[in-house]
């Protein structure tokens, strides 16, 4: 944690400063004042910008039904505010119309043509090169934009709340550390789990728990995740399996004969992330980790307490006990 916070409070000293330099994946960006009218190209980089108080002219839709593409999280940050929504593949003339002085791509997938398309309109802030398309670390994700739009105090504050939440956790749970975890789903008819890289894990290493190494192991160069054969469940085995599936995932995964052989199924360590609770995990951001947090944390403590016979409110909601 120590790290992580001196990550952030490094960059306070130049926090309302310009010009600022960023060098990324695609090269180097300067912003030269403070900018006015920002676009956020993250899939969800948005809620930190309006945890910082500046309000984008355009954000990026993943996914949910929420007005603005805002989870609940967010709302009240962004108020009365209507962004434009970018859907699908980029509209490089709809991002100029709104005539940007910033871009923020950082975990966005923007490739190196979209990028020469993109800082043509304005200054545009990518990933560092070190880090793949969206395992950026949260903490860095927030302290970029705070950075970048001139509120690194705030930025820095933000981080630091969170990871003393991430701390207090740490303290009360000493068992949790050297334990293994999988965040785990069913999408299209496959299981899967994402690896250690990703952000979801990212946030439970954090708390002390592991990816497991044939999860890791099973996933191909540069992905983030690991698509499994529903004929050898073995690489999601884990002190605590957190599955992420809803509406006819959750019914795919339910189905799946296999799990009710895993010793996590058996020994009653699952635990079900809803709608909500996987997006907040997924997001992992400044505005959703402390709301996935205090969700998360007691049905772990639930699914590692070494009695099978204790029932993970989650899964016992949405049948996954049967």
């Amino acid at each position: 944690m120590v790290a992580a916070v001196s990550a952030a409070s490094s960059v306070t000293a130049s926090a309302s400063d310009f010009p600022q330099t960023f060098e990324h994946r695609y090269g180097t960006t300067v912003i030269e004042q403070k900018p006015l009218r920002v676009v956020s190209l993250s899939y969800s980089g948005h809620d930190n910008l309006l945890a910082l108080g500046v309000k984008p002219v355009a954000v990026r839709y993943w996914y949910g039904d929420y007005p603005y593409s805002v989870w609940p999280w967010a709302q009240e940050a962004l108020g009365d505010h209507q962004p434009a929504i970018l859907k699908g593949e980029l509209n490089i003339e709809q991002i100029a119309s709104l005539a940007p002085d910033l871009i923020i791509g950082v975990t966005s997938g923007v490739t190196q043509e979209q990028y020469e398309l993109l800082s043509a309109i304005a200054p545009t802030v990518m990933s560092q090169a070190k880090y793949t398309d969206y395992s950026t670390p949260w903490q860095l994700r927030a302290t970029t934009a705070g950075r970048a739009v001139g509120e690194s105090e705030k930025a820095a504050i933000l981080v630091g709340a969170i990871e003393k939440q991430i701390a207090d956790i740490v303290k009360a749970h000493p068992n949790w550390q050297g334990k293994t975890a999988s965040v785990s789903f069913f999408y299209n008819g496959t299981p899967g789990g994402y690896r250690s890289i990703d952000t979801r894990p990212q946030l439970l290493k954090r708390l002390g728990f592991d990816t497991p190494k044939l999860l890791d192991a099973a996933a191909a160069e540069g992905e983030f995740y690991a698509n499994i054969s529903p004929e050898d469940l073995t690489p999601l085995e884990a002190d605590v399996l957190i599955w992420m599936a809803t509406g006819d995932a959750l019914a795919g995964l339910k189905e799946m004969p296999l799990r009710k052989k895993m010793r996590a199924h058996i020994e009653g360590r699952e635990v079900l992330a809803d709608n909500l609770l996987a997006g907040a995990f997924s997001f992992s951001n400044t505005l959703s980790l402390s709301y996935a947090l205090e969700k998360l944390v007691p049905q772990i403590e639930l699914a590692i307490d070494g009695d099978p016979s204790t029932i993970v409110p989650s899964t016992q909601k949405f049948g996954l006990l049967d």
